[in-house]
């Protein structure tokens, strides 16, 4: 089974940056997608991001596109977010999941295993 741990997380100031990384173990890294989701206080989970699983195929959230850019290193079982201009209503907790397909979906319920997730708080 697929342990996620998610780091990176913090508080910064709107228009800043943060690099958030998951790390994967307990199963074969390099053969899924992954994917991020974010959840705000009241507010359901949300689809930021995936990519496939060779790197190759990447997909955003409209409210993302142009700001964040998700990466991952399969030589080192790791996943990546470079969030750039940074908003407030960016602020929600980052969980990273995996996908059992080499394509990542939109959806919380295509993910089978998931971190537990890293605060992002964004200050005006």
């Amino acid at each position: 089974q697929v342990q996620l741990v998610e780091s990176g997380g913090g508080l910064v100031q709107a228009g800043g940056s943060l690099r958030l990384s998951c790390v994967a173990s307990g199963g074969t890294f390099s053969s899924y997608a992954m994917g991020w989701f974010r959840q705000a206080p009241g507010k359901e989970r949300e689809f930021v991001t995936w990519i496939s699983w060779s790197g190759i195929t990447t997909y955003y959230a409209d409210s993302v596109k142009g700001r964040f850019t998700i990466s991952r290193d399969n030589a080192k079982n790791t996943m990546y977010l470079q969030m750039n201009s940074l908003k407030p209503e960016d602020t929600a907790v980052y969980y990273c999941a995996r996908s059992p397909s080499r394509f990542g979906g939109t959806n919380w319920y295509e993910y089978d295993g998931w971190g537990q997730g890293t605060q992002v708080t964004v200050s005006s």
